[in-house]
C-alpha cells in the first residue's frame, strides 16, 4: 500500500464474513471502543466486511497487528473476550517495535485444548515459551496468572504428543503438609491432593479427561509431592516444578540433580510469595542467584503486565508489590514473612529471557 505524504496513514481491513468481524470486535464491538481511547486521533469506519483504519502513521500500524492478532484468536476458537481485548492492545502496546508483526504472526498454537488454541498472549510469555525450547532447564519467575505453569505444561503436553519425551512428571512442594495435614482424615495421598489440584487442572485443560487415568496408570503422566523425586533418575522426561519458590536450597539441589538424559525441566514460582519458615532461604532465589548466565539454562521474568487473568488481577498484583517496595525501603521491616525472600523480590520484576 503506497504511504500518504503526511504523517498519517490509511489501511482497509477486510474480513472473510460478518461473523468473522464481529467475533474479532469481542462483545458489543468493544474493540473499536478502546481502540479509539488508547490512540488519540484514530479514526475507524465499518463499511460491510471491511474496516478503515486511518490516523497517525504508529497508531495506525499498531491497530492492524491488533485486528490481526484478535482475528487470529477469534479464528482459533478462543473468545475474544474483554480481558483478551486488553492483554492483546498491551502486548503489542509494549512492544519495543510496533512495527515488526513477524514473530507474533508466527506464533503457532503449542498444543490444541480440546478444540481450543493455547498460544503465549504477551512479549515476554513468548520469550518463555522459546526459551523452553532451546534450552534444558528454564526458570519462569514471576506473579500469579502470567501463565508460568500453563505454558509449561502445554510444551509439556506437545513434547510428549511429538514423542519428544515418554513421559511428563508434575511435582510441587507441598510445605503446608508438614503439621497441618497430620490432623486431617485420609491416606497421605489424600492430605497431598489438594497441593497438587492446581496440576491436575490445568492437565485437564490440555488432554481430554478420560485418558487421563490411563496415562497416569502407565506411568506417561506423574503427578506428585516434590520429596517423592528424592533418589531418582529423570530421563526422557519433561519435568515440571511448580511454587519453586516454596522449596529449601537443599530440595531445589536435590531436584536439578534428578536431571537425566533427554530431560527438560521447567521451574516455575514466585519468590515475593514465599511460604517457608522464617529464615530460611528460597531454593528458587538461591537457585537462580547460582546458575543465571550457565549455558542451557534459563531465566525468564514474566511481570505483572503478563497476567491474563481477570484484568484485576495484574492491578492487584501492583497494589501489593507496591506495599512491599515501600515496606522494603523503610527503616524497620514487618515482623511476619521471609525478610531473605521479600528482599529478593525486587530481582525478579523486569527484563525479559535471559541466560
Amino acid at each position: 500500500m503506497e504511504q500518504p505524504a503526511s504523517a498519517d496513514d490509511e489501511i482497509s481491513i477486510s474480513f472473510s464474513s460478518a461473523d468473522a468481524m464481529i467475533r474479532t470486535f469481542g462483545p458489543q464491538d468493544l474493540l473499536l471502543r478502546v481502540l479509539e481511547g488508547v490512540y488519540p486521533g484514530l479514526r475507524l469506519s465499518v463499511r460491510g466486511e471491511t474496516l478503515t483504519v486511518s490516523g497517525p502513521a504508529p497508531a495506525v500500524r499498531q491497530t492492524e497487528t491488533i485486528v490481526d492478532e484478535l482475528h487470529g484468536t477469534a479464528q482459533s476458537g478462543v473468545t475474544v473476550s474483554a480481558d483478551v481485548i486488553e492483554q492483546t492492545v498491551s502486548s503489542v502496546r509494549q512492544a519495543a517495535n510496533p512495527t515488526d508483526t513477524s514473530a507474533r504472526r508466527g506464533t503457532e498454537s503449542i498444543v490444541s485444548s480440546r478444540g481450543r488454541a493455547i498460544r503465549p498472549k504477551t512479549i515476554n510469555q513468548q520469550s518463555y515459551v522459546e526459551a523452553i525450547d532451546h534450552n534444558t532447564v528454564i526458570f519462569g519467575l514471576g506473579p500469579a496468572g502470567t501463565g508460568k505453569t500453563y505454558l509449561a505444561m502445554a510444551k509439556a503436553v506437545q513434547a510428549l504428543q511429538a514423542r519428544e519425551v515418554n513421559r511428563i512428571i508434575l511435582t510441587r512442594p507441598a510445605v503446608e503438609a508438614g503439621e497441618s495435614l497430620g490432623y486431617l482424615p485420609g491416606s497421605l495421598n489424600e492430605k497431598i491432593d489438594p497441593y497438587l489440584r492446581p496440576l491436575y487442572d490445568a492437565l485437564h485443560d490440555m488432554i481430554e479427561p478420560e485418558s487421563i487415568p490411563h496415562l497416569m496408570e502407565a506411568g506417561t503422566i506423574e503427578v506428585a509431592p516434590l520429596a517423592y523425586m528424592r533418589g531418582r533418575t529423570l530421563n526422557d522426561a519433561f519435568i515440571i516444578l511448580d511454587e519453586a519458590q516454596n522449596t529449601t536450597g537443599e530440595q531445589m539441589k536435590m531436584f536439578l540433580t534428578r536431571l537425566g538424559f533427554n530431560s527438560h525441566m521447567v521451574i516455575t514460582g514466585d519468590t515475593s510469595q514465599v511460604d517457608l519458615p522464617r529464615n530460611t532461604d528460597s531454593g528458587l532465589a538461591q537457585a537462580v542467584e547460582y546458575l543465571e548466565g550457565i549455558e542451557d539454562i534459563a531465566v525468564v521474568r514474566l511481570t505483572s503486565s503478563d497476567v491474563v487473568r481477570h484484568r484485576l488481577v495484574s492491578k492487584i498484583v501492583d497494589a501489593y508489590q507496591e506495599q512491599q517496595d515501600l515496606r522494603g525501603a523503610g527503616a524497620s521491616r514487618p515482623a511476619h514473612g521471609p525478610r531473605n525472600a521479600r528482599r529478593r523480590s525486587g530481582h525478579d520484576r523486569g527484563g525479559n529471557h535471559g541466560g
